[in-house]
């Protein structure tokens, strides 16, 4: 895409709440964003779900609020079909003076668990699956069918009159994942009013975090050009079904061979240990799976969330399913995410959970054979305030994300948990609504 065609573009990066924060420019700075001429105080990407600096924080007045520089990702510019006017989005991660990864980005999270399986010669091949709901523009209330013009009165899983009756708005969405080159696969109506769900291919882990990362941006951008909302937030109905990130990978070697591949339906040693590392951390990262007030609505029990830690072979109701299937797709789907994630974060913690376990060769407990609600499990982190503190001592998370990026979340959450407290219901809902 040719950014000196534009009167203007935008340059973001991605906060630890997983918002964009960046700049408009002009199309003269095409040209010198590879030589760092954006620059962001790097307290930017520590903010409150609000948009407010962190009370106390180290990145602000103790270092003089200073800047970090933005340079462009291996993305490149991406066209922003929601606008009027055209105009591209230039996906950016920060960096110090000394060109080093500022170690509070999200992105950089990521790329530093990935580090970890280049070093055995891996990679890492993942797809996510996105729910959300659309929503009257005005609020959390069911939207109007534009095939009808009448308000959407019932759920209808699977139902292909529900998606056509949104046929104008997702053809727009398939054709802008198209020039985003975002690899939008199916999409169905799911078990909520209004809700539905796309899911995007099988592909590198930080292009898929790129994409969730993107096709959420894509999707309030696009229902608002639709006279629509469309939010991510994990439970926005109290008594409707809840959005899910559900994330499948698998792990390929220097030959492109699968590691989780025995040619059995059981999988390898390096399956189960990847297992047993995500199981064990599971619990300390539920704030990065849950990271919002709302986000522990969701996770309850027979509302097709997982809550118990616990696995299975093609079982839906545990948190981690290894899907069926042939033997060279072996992989493992985890199921605990909700939609208002930041997906940076959100991979870091999983791939990062399954290297641990890899390295330290550990078997997981057996399988779970039945329903997981039924049973006396090991449970997720049970509230918002548990999650934080457990993220802010675990040994696990210790393992995986660099002191200041643990240090610099809890600060947000607990800021995050302060102001959602004085809030009424409504007041959250307003807040959260296209926020996350």
């Amino acid at each position: 895409m040719d950014l000196t065609q534009l009167q203007t573009f935008r340059v973001a990066a991605v906060d630890l709440n997983g918002q964009l924060r960046g700049k408009r420019v002009p199309s003269s700075y095409a040209g010198k964003l590879e030589k760092g001429a954006v620059r962001l105080p790097v307290s930017t990407l520590n903010m409150d779900i609000s948009g407010a600096d962190i009370e106390g924080s180290p990145l602000v007045y103790e270092t003089g609020d200073a800047d970090g520089i933005l340079l462009p990702t291996s993305r490149g510019p991406v066209p922003m079909p929601w606008l009027e006017r055209p105009s591209a989005l230039v996906p950016m991660w920060m960096f110090d003076e000394a060109g080093q990864p500022f170690a509070g980005d999200p992105r950089h999270a990521l790329a530093r668990v990935l580090d970890r399986f280049d070093a055995r010669d891996w990679q890492v091949v993942a797809a996510t699956e996105l729910e959300f709901y659309l929503v009257d523009r005005n609020g959390l209330r069911p939207p109007i069918q534009p095939k009808t013009g009448e308000v959407l009165s019932r759920a209808n899983v699977y139902g292909l009159s529900i998606l056509d009756g949104f046929e104008a708005f997702f053809d727009d969405l398939y054709d802008a994942c198209e020039a985003m080159e975002i690899p939008a696969q199916t999409a169905l109506a799911e078990s909520g009013l209004g809700q539905f769900e796309v899911n995007l291919n099988h592909q590198d882990a930080m292009k898929a975090a790129d994409d969730a990362m993107l096709f959420k941006t894509l999707v309030k951008g696009l229902a608002r050009k639709h006279g629509l909302c469309a939010t991510f937030m994990a439970k926005p109905y109290e008594t409707d079904a809840g959005n899910g990130l559900h994330v499948h990978f698998s792990v390929l070697d220097k030959a492109g061979q699968n590691v989780f591949d025995d040619g059995t339906d059981a999988g390898t040693d390096v399956l189960r240990y990847a297992l047993a590392g995500c199981l064990d951390a599971m619990q300390d990262c539920t704030l990065l799976f849950a990271p919002h007030a709302g986000s522990y609505h969701r996770l309850v029990p027979n509302a097709h969330a997982p809550t118990a830690v616990c696995w299975g072979y093609e079982n839906r109701t545990v948190a981690l399913r290894v899907p069926g299937g042939p033997p060279v797709a072996r992989r493992i789907e985890h199921r605990v995410a909700g939609g208002d994630i930041n997906p940076y974060l959100m991979l870091a913690a999983i791939l990062g959970a399954a290297m641990n376990g890899v390295d330290d060769a550990r078997l997981p407990p057996a399988p779970i054979i039945g329903s997981a609600y039924d049973q006396s499990l090991p449970q997720l982190a049970p509230s918002w305030s548990n999650a934080i503190d457990r993220f802010a001592s675990s040994p696990h998370i210790a393992r995986i994300f660099d002191p200041m990026m643990i240090d610099n979340m809890v600060r947000t959450k607990r800021q995050d948990m302060a102001i959602v407290s004085q809030m009424t219901p409504i007041e959250q809902a307003k807040l959260y609504l296209e926020t996350v």
